[in-house]
Order: C-alpha cells, then sequence, then structure tokens
C-alpha cells in the first residue's frame, strides 16, 4: 500500500470538504504556552477552523514561538483578540455561533453526548487553570473528553483536536452538507 501523492490527498481531503456547511471556531481563553497555541492554530487550520477568538492574554498566532510547532498554518485562518474571554463569547454569539466549552467540571456532558452539528464554537482554556466560571457561564454548554487511563486530564492542545474532531464528526454524520 502506497501513501497518497499530493494530489490524490487534495482530492481526498476536498471530498471531505465538501460534505458540510457546518462554521466551526475557537475561542482561546488565556492559552500562553506558543507550542500549545501553535499546536492548536496547526489543528485549527486542518479542521477548516474559520475564526480564532484570543481571550485574556493568550499567545497572538502572530508570536514567532508559534511558528515553530504551526508550521506557517496561521496565515489560514483569522482571528480577533479579546480582553476578556465574556467579549469573545459575546463576539461568537453575535457571529451566530453557539458556544461550548471544553472543561473538567460537575456538570460537563461527554463531548460526545452533546449537540455539536450546527455552528459551534469551542472554548478552551489556560493550560494550568482551564476556562474560568465566569467564561464557563457564559457558554451555551460544557462537555469533556472521557479518558481511559490514569492521567485525569489531556493537554490543551491534545484535547482541542480531540473535540474539533468529534464537532467535524458530527456535522459530517449529521450531513449538514450544502
Amino acid at each position: 500500500m502506497n501513501q497518497l501523492r499530493s494530489v490524490d490527498l487534495k482530492r481526498l481531503h476536498r471530498s471531505w470538504q465538501r460534505r458540510t456547511d457546518q462554521r466551526v471556531a475557537l475561542l482561546l481563553d488565556g492559552v500562553r504556552d506558543p507550542f500549545n497555541v501553535g499546536g492548536i492554530v496547526r489543528t485549527a487550520a486542518s479542521m477548516r477552523v474559520e475564526h480564532l477568538y484570543l481571550c485574556a492574554h493568550t499567545t497572538s498566532p502572530a508570536h514567532p514561538k508559534v511558528g515553530k510547532t504551526s508550521k506557517g498554518t496561521e496565515r489560514y485562518l483569522e482571528w480577533s483578540e479579546h480582553e476578556r474571554a465574556r467579549d469573545g463569547i459575546d463576539a461568537a454569539h453575535d457571529d451566530g455561533l453557539r458556544v461550548v466549552a471544553l472543561e473538567l467540571t460537575g456538570t460537563a456532558a461527554p463531548l460526545f453526548e452533546l449537540d455539536l452539528a450546527g455552528d459551534v464554537c469551542l472554548v478552551v482554556g489556560n493550560e494550568s487553570h482551564g476556562a474560568g466560571g465566569d467564561t464557563l457561564d457564559a457558554c451555551d454548554a460544557v462537555g469533556y473528553v472521557p479518558l481511559l487511563g490514569r492521567v485525569g486530564s489531556l493537554n490543551v492542545a491534545a484535547a482541542t483536536a480531540v473535540a474539533l474532531y468529534e464537532i467535524r464528526r458530527q456535522g459530517w454524520q449529521a450531513g449538514n452538507a450544502p
């Protein structure tokens, strides 16, 4: 079995792009580590995230250290900066997006149980403290990634990748293609 050539890879990705008109955005609430931001940016670009809401002093995708991980993929994304996460959430709501936080709380639902098939903005929080209570209160829903091992949480970039895939999977499954 051979790996796909460049042209075939583009055809494969294009076929998946056509399967949904779902709009997806990300809100980063105080994500400071440039390597985490870079990983998130690269994943966001690969999953056709339309906008990044950078809040609470999140490191900018234009930061030189972000580029080490993002490999220049920030050029495919648009972003806006907001002083508080609440301001970013309000902007996402104004843009017609349902806002869903990814956080470990007592009332969070497993991510696969949430309805993520529509237009969604995923909120991820700071590497150490997660998303704050005010941020979570402003969200429409809160979900988490169920884990099976002895480690109780994922790195923010890894968790974001898993969550973005689940959002896209639900969009494809719902068949909300144009």
